[in-house]
């Protein structure tokens, strides 16, 4: 038995012992995007800090962070 065939047994034997299709992690995150600007309706994701939100604000509307979030609330660090 050649080297050529070893490999190839070993790839179709792990083909097998792989099952399902690798998850993806597009569908949680599209989840996760619970904040909206309610200006331009962008998403952000649930863990965003309040000075990322608040230069967004000011550079994209010139508003503060209250008018285009109204009852942010900042999630404290662990």
């Amino acid at each position: 038995m050649g080297n050529g065939q070893k490999a190839q047994m070993k790839r179709e034997r792990n083909a097998k012992n792989a099952g399902a299709a690798a998850n993806s992690q597009l569908k949680a995150n599209e989840a996760a995007k619970s904040i909206v600007c309610q200006t331009c309706r962008q998403t952000f994701l649930c863990t965003i800090r309040a000075k990322a939100l608040e230069e967004h604000a000011t550079n994209k509307h010139s508003k503060t962070i209250n008018d285009c979030f109204p009852g942010f609330v900042e999630t404290p660090k662990k």
